[in-house]
């Protein structure tokens, strides 16, 4: 009977979790299933993968079939890494105590991969928290302003007093004008002046007359 590891959906619509199932090749993919090995939430962030991994792995070394996902999710796991060690041991390549401390080593790797990228989501959330925070006190105090630009009456305009005392200062000038008319009045007196002496210039020629007659 040829086997495959494959994914299983449960959950509700919209979050789904999937159980990892050894089944039969032919059977449905939600069917009937031989053995349960773990589970797979895609739903935190990073995935939380819980699987049993001894079982997990002599599934593999038996030659279980993998769907695409499955194999990620051992792969993820180290199922894989550590198939491929014992491989080793069996072709001679490696001892049982080479396996384990470079299995140990790459667990150690992984889990600081893993734990730097919780630390760095931490950090990204904190972050996108803070810009929040500010973007909605910002909104906060624009809406304050606006309000208060609503409530606050219109200025009132320039007093109209200002523009009577402007216009009463017109007479005024009419008045200045008035007093200053008079000064062209002194032209008739020079009028005058040239007549009373032009008489004079007509004297030599009254004389002249005189002696022609003598």
């Amino acid at each position: 009977m040829a086997t495959r590891i494959r994914l299983q959906r449960h959950g509700k619509k919209g979050k789904a979790v999937f159980h990892l199932v050894v089944a039969d090749s032919r059977a449905k993919r939600d069917g009937k299933f031989i053995e349960k090995l773990g589970v797979y939430n895609p739903n935190t962030n990073p995935a939380t993968i819980d699987i049993n991994f001894e079982s997990t792995l002599k599934w593999v070394g038996t030659g279980a079939e993998m769907s695409d996902t499955a194999r990620a999710i051992l792969s993820y796991k180290g199922v894989l890494y550590k198939n491929h060690l014992l491989k080793g041991v069996t072709k001679g390549a490696l001892t049982a105590e080479q396996v384990e401390t470079k299995f140990s080593a790459w667990e150690a790797d992984k889990a600081s991969k893993i734990q730097g990228k919780i630390e760095g989501l931490g950090k990204d959330a904190v972050a996108d928290k803070a810009a929040r925070l500010k973007a909605e006190a910002e909104s906060n105090e624009a809406k304050a302003k606006a309000i208060e630009a609503k409530n606050t009456p219109a200025a009132e305009e320039a007093p109209v007093v200002e523009e009577a005392a402007t216009e009463e200062t017109a007479p005024e000038a009419v008045t200045e004008e008035a007093t200053e008319a008079p000064a062209e009045e002194t032209a008739p007196e020079a009028a005058a002046e040239e007549t009373t002496e032009a008489p004079a210039e007509d004297a030599p020629a009254a004389e002249e007359e005189g002696e022609a007659k003598a």
